[in-house]
């Protein structure tokens, strides 16, 4: 069952995944059907059928995808009474069908979409006939628990995609191919940066030396960053009393995803899943006065959540964290600029690190929302003013925001074309509430400050891997773990690359040394292998004359240099923080 609001080419996937459904029915036999919607990338659908399916099964489910689309059977849209709905799934033998059924509310009209010879519960829409559907291609298969429960039965859910032409679908599969070379849970294994350990737990994340330098790196220009916009870093307790989660409404939305609780002085505590309430805590040590506001207030604060293990994938899912977290409190004057003020903040970030393609959803209110219609229509415009001023593309998301306030995501295109919604500026008019925030205004009355949650990253392990497939793990000679490695030619050289080593640790530089008696040749592709910006080969020439012989991993050989040059030359580089991908 599908939302009516889809665009044309997601109704096209969800049209294929009829289709699809089709032809496994056709194929296979005792077939049990779920649900098979459009996603962003394509479409799928969950089955249940005694045989297991695998990629050398798709060539012959594409070849019957074909032949149905090649008969053009119409779509047939057909709207029944609940109990003829529930005959004709029990005459079909479809038990997942009849819960679904179920899941319908009473008065919503209960539709079927017929085409040729098969038939499924759905809302549509649909093509006007399965020959409307184009370029098409399964993907992969993998197992699903039945409505995402761990305690109901395994369903295979095999993914597919369709484009619109054969040109389209040709890219995005070449795409995908790009994609695995660049996944950053092979590349965070081959060049040694982090992994997880069965013997600690899944989605609890190691950063192993080379990536702990290139977290450090990124830490650190936050601070600065941060310090230079004129925000003040906190930081604060990784576990909190129960009370205080129960008056932010932790425990009454969230308790799924919080950890069971541990007492300490037969009061119970709870590992934090966000650093919100602990903010607000410091917030109300003191009485606020308008003259004090706005308070922009930042921190690298680590947070756990419950995930199923389902959902985890390497750094994008996991289950510690750490938030690269801020809050503003604001007069109700001072919040359009501020909201300008984080924009622009997020944008220079993520082109400082490579990113320059970005767009936006604006959320807004939903039907069901706590907080004055007044004061989501002023921040609603400030979110929207913004994104005009920053000149991002964007779109409206109608009654998208959470309860609490409207909000803007942002997302910013990798260098393969991949979209990842990462920066939030979020209002909150729900926390102030709860906690009784307020401030002393210019009339001597206390008001409540505008709450406004943003982050740049979303989550140091998240950023990091998308950072690092941006890249393909060779990584900008600022943000590289090893800058540089130096290679003596034979052993009559060691000591003067030894010294050479030193005097570029010395000056602020991340310089490895390779003495192990591998021929050159051996020892230069490791270190290409590691992605490594710079060789410096000493040989008996360059000893003599006080340089090193520069290899690029970009550009290849580059001459001899001196060290002074060489020293100049880097930190106009690091200065520039080459922004382009290698």
């Amino acid at each position: 069952m599908k939302d009516e609001s889809l665009s044309p080419l997601d109704t096209m996937r969800h049209s294929a995944a009829h289709v699809m459904a089709a032809a496994v029915c056709r194929l296979f036999e005792n077939v049990q059907l779920d649900i098979g919607p459009a996603t962003d990338d394509g479409f799928y659908y969950d089955f249940d059928l005694p045989h297991r399916l695998a990629p050398e099964d798709f060539t012959r489910i594409e070849e019957e995808m074909r032949k149905i689309i090649a008969e053009n059977h119409p779509f047939e849209r057909l709207e029944v009474s609940r109990a003829e709905a529930e005959q004709l799934i029990r005459e079909k033998g479809q038990r997942y069908k009849i819960e679904r059924l179920a899941d319908i509310p009473e008065g919503q009209p209960i539709t079927f979409f017929r085409s040729g010879d098969f038939i499924d519960l759905c809302r549509g829409p649909h093509l006007p006939s399965t020959g409307g559907i184009q370029a098409i291609k399964l993907l992969s298969v993998a197992g699903s628990y039945y409505r995402g429960r761990e305690t109901n039965p395994m369903l295979q859910r095999l993914y597919g995609t369709a484009f619109e032409t054969q040109k389209d679908l040709d890219f995005y599969l070449k795409q995908i191919e790009e994609a695995k070379r660049r996944d950053h849970r092979v590349l965070g294994r081959d060049l040694d940066l982090f992994s997880m350990q069965e013997a600690v737990g899944p989605g609890l994340i190691h950063w192993h030396p080379r990536g702990a330098r290139i977290r450090s790196i990124i830490e650190e220009f936050w601070r600065q960053e941060h310090f230079k916009n004129g925000y003040d870093l906190l930081y604060t307790p990784h576990i909190g009393r129960s009370n205080l989660w129960e008056t932010s409404g932790h425990l009454g939305f969230y308790r799924e995803s919080m950890y069971a609780p541990m007492k300490i002085d037969e009061v119970e505590y709870f590992i934090k899943p966000m650093n919100c309430p602990f903010h607000i805590q410091i917030y109300k040590t003191h009485k606020r006065s308008y003259r004090d506001l706005p308070l922009r207030w930042a921190e690298l604060g680590t947070v756990y959540r419950y995930e199923k293990a389902g959902v985890l994938a390497g750094l994008f899912r996991v289950r510690g964290f750490t938030q690269d977290d801020a809050h503003i409190y604001c007069t109700p004057e001072q919040v359009e600029d501020e909201v300008l003020r984080a924009m622009h903040f997020a944008i220079r970030m993520w082109k400082t690190f490579g990113f320059s393609s970005m767009s936006a959803y604006l959320s807004t209110r939903p039907d069901k929302a706590v907080g004055e219609p007044e004061r989501w229509e002023q921040a609603t415009r400030s979110l929207e003013q913004a994104l005009k001023e920053a000149g991002i593309p964007y779109e409206v998301d109608p009654g998208g925001g959470a309860f609490y306030g409207p909000k803007i995501d942002m997302r910013v295109k990798d260098a393969i074309g991949r979209e990842w919604q990462m920066s939030t500026i979020q209002f909150d008019f729900n926390l102030p509430e709860r906690f009784d925030m307020a401030f002393t205004g210019a009339d001597g009355k206390d008001h409540r400050p505008y709450m406004v949650h943003r982050a740049l990253f979303g989550s140091i392990e998240r950023f990091f891997g998308i950072l690092t497939e941006h890249y393909a793990g060779a990584f900008p000679f600022w943000l590289a773990p090893e800058q540089a490695r130096v290679l003596p030619l034979t052993d009559k050289q060691a000591e003067y690359a030894r010294s050479v080593a030193a005097a570029l640790r010395d000056a602020g530089f991340r310089v490895g040394l390779d003495e192990r008696p591998e021929k050159l040749g051996a020892r230069i592709r490791d270190a290409q292998l590691m992605k490594i910006p710079y060789m410096l080969v000493a040989g008996g020439r360059e000893a003599e004359a006080k340089t090193v012989a520069v290899r690029s991993r970009t550009e290849g050989d580059r001459g001899a240099v001196d060290l002074p040059a060489l020293i100049t030359m880097w930190k106009a580089e690091e200065d520039r923080r080459g922004l382009a991908p290698g």
